[in-house]
């Protein structure tokens, strides 16, 4: 596994935050060599899950890398073929529909873009309270583009947040090794 690099990038879900790292921890100890990307938004914002230094830090300690959160950084993901997988997690409602649309003005977006030139896999894990509403439109063309794949996600509070949808984050690992084997993990919903 030596040989299999893994982009992992976040977005700003950032409540999502501490149940995510514990995913990149798990990757890195499963040998992958690790990427870690940050949109703009998630690596310069302080919020109340915690300040955006303190992550960044983490996740370079984790992945023995610098943090890339700038376009500059992400675009020669795609010329120079760095990767055999990127992992979006969390994935944010804005950056599905990005995503969906083609729009690439984020570190994240971009990075996906290269990378999905390169014909790789991209895994998603979605976090966004508008999943069964309009951003349901952005998951289901997502999920008929050839390369992107899912980690399995289910609503995370129906009764107050009823089109609510959190990926299982801790299904991120097995998700990894099925989208390396263009597999969809299943069930995408549960």
């Amino acid at each position: 596994m030596n040989q299999i690099n893994i982009g992992f990038a976040l977005t700003g879900s950032y409540c999502t935050f501490a149940e995510v790292i514990p995913q990149v921890e798990r990757l890195a100890e499963e040998g992958y060599n690790l990427f870690p990307i940050m949109s703009g938004n998630a690596y310069q914002t302080d919020t109340r899950f915690g300040k955006a230094k303190d992550f960044v830090h983490t996740l370079e300690e984790i992945c023995g890398k610098p943090v890339a959160s700038t376009l500059v950084e992400v675009e020669p993901i795609g010329p120079k073929k760095l990767l055999d997988l990127l992992v979006i997690a969390p994935c944010t409602g804005n950056t599905l529909a990005k995503l969906a649309t083609g729009i690439t003005d984020s570190s994240v977006t971009l990075a996906a873009k290269a990378h999905l030139r390169n014909g790789r896999p991209v895994l998603i894990a979605v976090s966004t309270n508008d999943a069964l509403s309009n951003g349901a439109k952005n998951i289901g063309g997502l999920l008929n583009y050839k390369n992107i794949y899912f980690v399995p996600m289910a609503q995370d509070d129906s009764g107050n947040k009823p089109t609510s949808i959190v990926a299982d984050f801790q299904k991120i690992p097995d998700s990894v090794n099925k989208a390396l084997m263009n597999n969809q993990p299943q069930p995408i919903l549960y």
